[in-house]
């Protein structure tokens, strides 16, 4: 087979002997001597079984066969892959190019990842960033330990021990309850929450956190609507279906319609970092997107603290 003795070093050689019409030519072009280039010229006859060029011999120039012609037509191609390959490469190692393929889930898509993207596109515009997205952290961390995605969004810690993990945010749980006529204060008895109508998400990895916290404080929650989108959780508290408990990234603080409070006592907040599987190599580009998450969640750390809420 061809691709086993045929040699890039024959290819080389082919060219510049096509370019310059001349063995010796071709040699001074290359730094070789001539019978280095003959011996590679020969060498690449032998491979393909036909003669690559014509040789008339004295001053003539040499020429190119009609095997010799296809040969150097497909070399070219190989010539400008490797080029575009090389360019390609410089740009992956300078952290400009190349994939990065990150998981996330709604909150953070909503309110972490426009504003990482947005720098870090603006810093590597060749960069390709992919995004995935799931409600269960679980199918994250799986996929980031598969290999599929190379940085993870998550909730909680202590996944696997193949994993490295950055810690960038601590989110509150506030209860959010429609605007009513009547002030609410900052804070609500988490205990009064039983047997009150409550909207809440389907299966996913904060649902479970939220219903763990509040059986932890004696309360048995009754779901009158589940959904995963977070708009439309705050919809139905907008218009009177119940209460929801959320965390300050999923809750959408310019609803005029709906109040927020802190829950007495509290859900332990939901912490929030970015996984990666250890010892594998990603883009350059890997290192700064968790730098600029980093910088972004500390950001909204501090415009979370105090808490807001609306009476």
């Amino acid at each position: 087979m061809w691709e086993r003795e045929l040699e890039l070093r024959h290819l080389v050689a082919l060219q510049a002997v096509a370019a310059e019409r001349s063995f010796g030519r071709a040699a001074d072009r290359l730094g070789y001597t001539q019978s280095a280039i003959s011996q590679q010229i020969a060498a690449l006859e032998r491979v393909v079984g036909a003669t690559v060029f014509d040789r008339p011999g004295g001053p003539r120039p040499v020429e190119l066969t009609p095997v010799g012609q296809v040969i150097l037509d497909h070399a070219e191609q190989v010539f400008r892959r490797l080029a575009q390959a090389e360019e390609e490469v410089a740009r992956l190692r300078a952290g400009d190019g190349g994939r990065l393929v990150v998981g996330t889930f709604q909150s953070v898509s909503v309110k972490v990842l426009p504003a990482v993207i947005q720098v870090l596109k603006a810093e590597r515009p060749q960069l390709d960033i992919r995004l995935f997205e799931a409600d269960d952290h679980n199918t994250i961390v799986e996929r980031v330990l598969e290999g599929d995605l190379d940085l993870g969004f998550v909730v909680g810690e202590g996944f696997d021990e193949r994993l490295e993990q950055v810690h960038l945010l601590e989110d509150p749980y506030l209860l959010i309850s429609p605007r009513g006529d009547r002030p609410l204060p900052a804070t609500f008895a988490t205990a009064e929450l039983s047997g009150a109508p409550l909207i809440g998400e389907s299966v996913s990895s904060c649902q479970a956190a939220i219903e763990h916290g509040l059986r932890a404080a004696g309360v048995e929650p009754s779901y009158v609507f589940r959904s995963n989108d977070n708009g439309a959780v705050q919809a139905m508290v907008r218009v009177g279906m119940g209460r929801a408990v959320l965390p300050v990234l999923a809750f959408d603080a310019s609803d005029p319609d709906v109040v927020a409070q802190e829950l007495d006592p509290p859900i332990p907040a939901r912490r929030i970092s970015i996984i990666r599987r250890r010892a594998r190599t990603l883009p350059p580009a890997a290192d700064r997107f968790v730098e600029i998450a980093s910088e972004v969640c500390a950001e909204l750390s501090v415009a979370a603290r105090p808490v807001r809420v609306a009476s």
